[in-house]
């Protein structure tokens, strides 16, 4: 698979010359583009995928990650602009859910620009407050730990003394942008909001996802896969399905 770097800040995993949709794809914290790696050879040809590479992680590695989200939002609207010169949707798993959210409210109030539609997945709605302890300030045993709690963390890397000590500065850091992050009242967003949970994800309760329908003027639906919060893997044909026919139905529309 060819692998073309727009900016810095976005990867094209596969480009796709006759495409007519653009999904713009925001990780998870401490994930990079890899979690997108496999998804356009399997979404529709009339679909680009956009890989969002923060700070901190892949080819970035060196580049100091953000820590609070208002500065994250502004500094990344700024680079997508250039790419809405087609029609778009985001797709945002968990951080990468109220990342999306925030660029789309920015987008909406700022340029007069929004997604066709905006996927949320592993999040809850961001005026609901969170029932989780901080993450980000604690002593590097405590975090190490979490960490296995929240079995998102590969085993190879959580048992790797070298590569742990890589990582935990981006953790650290995305873990300080969501548990800062102070949702703010503001424009309702006028796009289709779809939120994804898992249904044994313990973390996040079906009312989390249901509050979503209050940031959005239009559609709102709920759809559930089996798996725990990283259901984006685990159940990635079935996600992949239905993400296809709804991009390709909206694709379509726009053609």
């Amino acid at each position: 698979m060819s692998s073309t770097v727009v900016t810095r800040w976005i990867s094209r995993p596969l480009s796709k010359p006759r495409f007519r949709l653009r999904l713009f794809c925001f990780p998870y914290a401490g994930g990079g583009t890899q979690i997108f790696r496999s998804w356009p050879d399997k979404l529709p040809e009339a679909v680009e995928v956009c890989a969002i590479q923060l700070p901190g992680r892949g080819a970035r590695m060196m580049d100091k990650p953000f820590t609070r989200m208002p500065a994250l939002v502004s500094a990344l609207t700024d680079q997508l602009l250039p790419l809405f010169d087609k029609p778009f949707a985001f797709f945002g798993h968990s951080m990468g859910a109220w990342i999306s959210f925030e660029v789309a409210r920015r987008l909406q109030s700022k340029h007069a620009v929004e997604p066709l539609h905006l996927f949320v997945s592993g999040a809850g709605a961001p005026h609901v407050p969170s029932r989780e302890l901080p993450l980000h300030n604690l002593p590097e045993a405590e975090l190490l730990k979490a960490l296995r709690r929240l079995n998102g963390t590969p085993k190879e890397l959580l048992e790797s003394d070298d590569l742990m000590q890589l990582l935990l500065p981006t953790l650290r850091a995305d873990f300080a942008v969501c548990e800062t992050y102070a949702y703010k009242n503001g424009s309702v967003l006028n796009c289709p909001i779809t939120a994804f949970g898992g249904l044994q994800d313990r973390r996040l309760f079906r009312s989390d996802l249901k509050a979503w329908r209050s940031e959005t003027n239009s559609s709102f639906s709920i759809k559930m896969f089996p798996g725990n919060h990283f259901f984006l893997h685990t159940a990635e044909p079935i996600l992949l399905d239905l993400l296809s026919a709804e991009l390709e139905r909206l694709a379509s529309v726009k053609a």
